[in-house]
């Protein structure tokens, strides 16, 4: 049937340029819709169906669950019905809105749990996509955006200006990379598992890296970067900026002078401060700045009765009248997403030159937004690695002509490495050469454990760091690496986390040297046995320099669901580990 059609009303916004050709098609079945139910009825500008008499005591009501940010603008628009006797069949609506996180009501209908719900207004239609991808789920329906509003970075104007605002633009790529890496100018987001401004973001920063050399590692490496100021929601992250323009709050290690902020959110606070000191300017990304798009959608239509699915429509149809789209712009959001008044923009903290109407050119798709979520699962998730580092005499031959060894060079890749872990993964490391402590190739110079630790006057993380830094060459030492390799796999596998990334990370710059040690048959087949798909632990092994055989450590750490890779120079140790970790994570060979 088409009772469910939308009548040929104007849309509240221009998010999704494709409705544009399905409202035709939706007029005509509008057109069916009021015929069918038979009767005299006319469509009026104050009714889907005005009979011409004044509006019922027995109002029919519709609930309506929204993401936060635009639940006051829809309950104004809704007092707005009300007040005004806004009619559907004759009968008043009577719509009353909720606000509920999206990720949340996502997980409900997933779940197969509509929770009462008739109309979901999400801030995004990653979450209609979402529920859609799931057999077991609650129907739902999209029948067009109600408003729209663009993703940025928001910053205290001290940052801003350092950074050249309103007149210098950044790419997303240049943005989040200018953020991370300066500590001044501390970067937060939401968690993109349960944001869609941060998701987007992070799907335009992946995108744009990848297109650059090694540019997934890039991407992996500022997702690692901003997971440690990561908050579990929009509104949280608000909270993390300075609480005055005092130098004590300004300099405070915890507040945040930058935010991933949708154009809408930053003009709310803006809004609430009274423009004043609290006030943030906004950067618009040069390549392209993705939109929220407030997808009005039906949960269940095959629940709703005739009354309920038509007020549903006439809601949303009134939304795009001249009056509730004012309502919504006064609240912050665009109606047009590339034609924002400028009163609008700058409220948000936008100024020109920034090019605060270059939007993105149509929604993210579905598989860049899931490899981007991907990554940052694998990326970010918490990790309990172990790392295993070479100490045999030839770590200590020169690299080319930069006055460095093997070691100095690994050693300080390691400690780059470290600084992309967060204060809630575990690390430890081993070092190896032939019989380095009595009758064993190994000895365990940091057990592994959580880095936000602290014991004995120090953090695990700064053991790890004079760790790193002690670490040289054995004189006269060997690889012992068959040996070192089976014994660190049985730690690891031993002290297993649930819900962590673990893996065994081993470096080496040659083959086995022990002649004593078990063979490469063997620890083959004891690394197989230990291996268990249920409670993975990948061996990463890096072979560095031109004497490691990168064939047979590959051979090796593939019987336990791992990789071997390569690398010619110390330096590329970094990238090389977050490329394996990414590969390792999502199950798929490197």
């Amino acid at each position: 049937m088409g009772r469910h059609s939308l009548p040929d009303r104007p849309r509240a916004g221009a998010a999704d340029p494709r409705a544009r050709a399905r409202r035709r098609t939706v007029a005509v079945a509008a057109v069916l819709v009021l015929t069918g139910a038979g009767g005299t009825a006319v469509a009026g500008r104050d009714g889907m169906l005005s009979l011409g008499h004044s509006c019922r005591e027995d109002a029919v009501r519709l609930a309506v669950t929204a993401s936060p940010d635009i639940t006051p603008a829809l309950t104004a628009a809704a007092t707005y019905a009300r007040d005004r006797g806004i009619t559907s069949d004759g009968r008043c609506l009577d719509v009353r809105v909720s606000a509920r996180d999206a990720y949340e009501v996502a997980d409900a209908l997933r779940a197969g749990r509509p929770g009462g719900t008739q109309v979901w207004v999400p801030d995004s239609g990653l979450w209609v996509q979402r529920v859609a991808a799931s057999a077991t789920a609650t129907r739902v329906a999209g029948a067009g955006n109600v408003a729209s509003t663009p993703v940025g970075v928001a910053m205290v104007p001290a940052a801003a200006k350092a950074l050249g605002w309103p007149g210098k633009t950044y790419s997303w790529t240049q943005l989040a990379g200018e953020e991370t890496q300066d500590d001044t100018r501390r970067l937060g987001a939401a968690d993109p598992a349960r944001s869609a401004t941060a998701l987007l973001a992070l799907t335009r920063i992946s995108a744009a890296a990848s297109r650059t050399e090694d540019g997934g590692v890039r991407a992996a490496a500022l997702a690692k970067s901003l997971s440690q100021r990561v908050s579990d929601s929009d509104a949280e992250l608000l909270d993390t900026l300075p609480r005055d323009a005092s130098g004590a709050e300004q300099g405070n290690p915890r507040r945040n002078q930058a935010l991933v902020l949708s154009e809408q959110a930053a003009f709310a606070h803006n809004a609430a401060v009274g423009g004043g000191p609290g006030a943030l300017d906004l950067f618009y990304p040069a390549d392209g700045t993705p939109l929220l798009d407030y997808p009005y959608t039906l949960v269940d239509e095959s629940a709703l009765t005739t009354d309920q699915s038509r007020a549903a429509l006439r809601f949303m149809t009134l939304l795009g009248e001249p009056a509730p789209q004012s309502i919504l712009r006064r609240y912050g959001f665009r109606t047009e997403a590339q034609r924002p008044s400028a009163a609008l923009v700058r409220a948000a903290g936008g100024r020109s030159p920034q090019p605060y109407t270059r939007t993105a050119t149509g929604p993210e798709s579905a598989a860049a937004v899931q490899e981007a979520l991907g990554m940052w699962t694998i990326t970010v998730q918490s990790a309990r690695i172990t790392t295993v580092v070479d100490a045999s005499a030839s770590m200590g031959e020169q690299v080319g002509d930069t006055g460095q060894t093997r070691m100095d060079v690994t050693k300080s890749s390691l400690l780059q490495a470290l600084a992309t872990f967060t204060p809630e993964d575990e690390i430890g490391v081993w070092t190896f050469a032939t019989k380095l402590d009595g009758d064993r190739d190994y000895r365990v110079l940091v057990p592994t454990a959580r880095l936000g630790t602290a014991q004995g006057g120090g953090t695990q993380r700064e053991r790890l760091s004079a760790a790193f830094g002690s670490l040289k060459p054995v004189a006269g030492g060997a690889t012992g690496l068959y040996d070192t390799t089976l014994a660190a796999y049985k730690a690891a596998v031993a002290s297993y986390a649930k819900g962590r990334f673990n893996a065994l990370v081993v470096l080496t710059d040659g083959a086995n040297e022990d002649p004593g040690s078990i063979s490469r048959s063997e620890l083959l087949a004891a690394l197989r046995k230990l291996a268990d798909p249920e409670r993975p632990v990948p061996l990463i092994a890096i072979a560095v320099g031109p004497d490691a055989d990168r064939r047979e450590l590959d051979r090796i750490a593939r019987a336990t669901g791992g990789s071997g890779q390569q690398v010619t120079d110390p330096a590329q140790i970094h990238a090389v580990m977050l490329r394996a970790i990414m590969a390792a994570g999502s199950g798929t060979p490197d």
